[in-house]
């Protein structure tokens, strides 16, 4: 099977053809093995589409072969791959349906192989605060939906505390079906710093949902400003709060076409 690689900020993804895909039982399985680092490809999801007539359809598995509603890195990855083999130019628009929705994505620039792109995603749901006992340890987190759950604690975004407590997080009961976590810290009004721990994938470079769920609890709860820069390992992005809705903007690569042997 033909599949695709690319990235945004270092979450990387790889795509496969629908008409390619294996039956559903299989899926998962096959996610597991391809975004291995060392016996696969290597990837934090595998990204199953199909073209439609004003961009493609997209379900999405995560690294552990587990089941995400959308990724917003993940969506514009494959608007990059659409406007590569489309011709795309820049102004031009294309949607993403996803689980969580469709997404609408404009073209803002190109840089050689490097596609910029704003997302246009829905107002966040359920935004509120809560204390979550933590190994016995009372914690301050902001929960909230952009589309698939997120959980996000403001303040210190240490790596240490990315694996003593976002993790424990992630899997924990108050959430039954996994969420994603960031530790987010307020470092000016337009600027925000996270670490980020995937559901089902763990440590990722970047998330784009996962930047819009720190910048919505940075504005709304920790002083920053309706319009933010979002600073991950893998790079910063840009989240505008508007009056209808989130804008996610960032870049993504297409980085090679692979053939898998099954």
């Amino acid at each position: 099977m033909n599949l695709i690689k690319a990235h945004a900020f270092g979450n990387d993804f790889l795509l496969l053809a629908e008409q390619d895909a294996p039956a559903a039982h299989e899926i998962t399985d096959l996610a597991r093995q391809l975004c291995d680092r060392h016996r696969g490809i290597g990837a934090d999801g595998l990204i199953v589409f199909s073209d439609g007539p004003r961009g493609a359809r997209m379900r999405l598995l995560n690294a552990d072969g587990s089941y995400s509603e959308i990724s917003g890195n993940g969506v514009r990855c494959l608007a990059a791959w659409l406007a590569r083999v489309r011709g795309l130019q820049i102004g031009d628009s294309i949607q993403i349906e996803t689980d969580a929705g469709a997404r609408s994505l404009e073209l803002l620039t190109q840089e050689g192989r490097r596609l910029t792109f704003r997302a246009h995603m829905p107002e966040p749901q359920h935004v509120q605060q809560q204390q979550i006992d933590v190994d016995g340890t009372s914690v301050q987190a902001v929960t909230l939906c952009v589309g698939n759950p997120q959980c996000v604690v403001l303040g210190d975004a240490s790596v240490q505390r990315l694996h003593s407590l976002a993790a424990k997080l992630a899997v924990h009961p108050l959430f039954p079906d996994g969420t994603n976590v960031e530790l987010a810290s307020v470092e000016s009004p337009d600027r925000v710093r996270i670490l980020i721990w995937e559901r089902g994938v763990g440590p990722t470079e970047a998330s784009g949902t996962g930047a819009c769920a720190a910048a919505v609890a940075a504005i709304a709860f920790g002083g920053a400003q309706r319009d933010v820069q979002v600073v991950a390992p893998g790079g910063a992005q840009r989240v505008e709060w508007r009056e209808d809705g989130l804008y996610l903007t960032g870049w993504a690569e297409v980085l090679f076409e692979a053939r898998w042997f099954a």
